[in-house]
């Protein structure tokens, strides 16, 4: 009896894996970014998901006045966002990958990138480590670390070097 062939395994290579990237606005994600360009792309589809917060997540407790803020913060959101893509588009180019999927999902990033992970039944999730201290982490909450406890692939945590003195 013959085994049938899934879409996508690695037995049938019917399609290239996924790699999910997540970034966000700062150097640590677009760090990871290059780094996985640079060490790991060939056989990937290559998926760049940027989650922007809500407004109101944003806000956070404004108080009384808050809701005034809201439109003005959420187009701050809208060009970070654009901002964020654009830069990875460009990235992307510069290493001469032009095959790449960039998703703007509004939410907060842990769910975002696991859930993006889900729909594209990626192999591999790339996060870019901020390197917070263990109070801020606590705090703040670690994108990295709830990514690599829940999402259901492989998940890489990209570090940058520490600048030598």
């Amino acid at each position: 009896m013959k085994k049938k062939k899934k879409k996508g395994s690695v037995l049938g290579m019917a399609e290239k894996p996924v790699m999910v990237v997540g970034l966000d606005d700062s150097e640590h994600s677009f760090y990871a970014l290059e780094w996985s360009l640079e060490h790991l792309f060939g056989p990937f589809k290559l998926l760049i998901v940027h989650a922007k917060p809500t407004a109101t997540s944003a806000i956070g407790l404004a108080g009384p006045g808050g809701a005034d803020v809201l439109p003005y913060v959420e187009a701050d959101l809208r060009k970070i966002s654009s901002r964020v893509a654009e830069k990875a588009k460009h990235i992307c180019s510069t290493k001469s990958v032009n095959d790449v999927v960039v998703e703007v999902v509004e939410g907060d990033a842990r769910s975002v990138l696991c859930d993006a992970v889900e729909k594209h039944h990626a192999s591999l999730l790339v996060v870019g480590s901020h390197g917070y201290g263990v109070l801020k982490r606590t705090v703040l909450g670690s994108v990295s670390d709830y990514c690599a406890h829940h999402a259901h692939c492989s998940v890489m945590i990209v570090k940058r070097p520490k600048v030598k003195a």
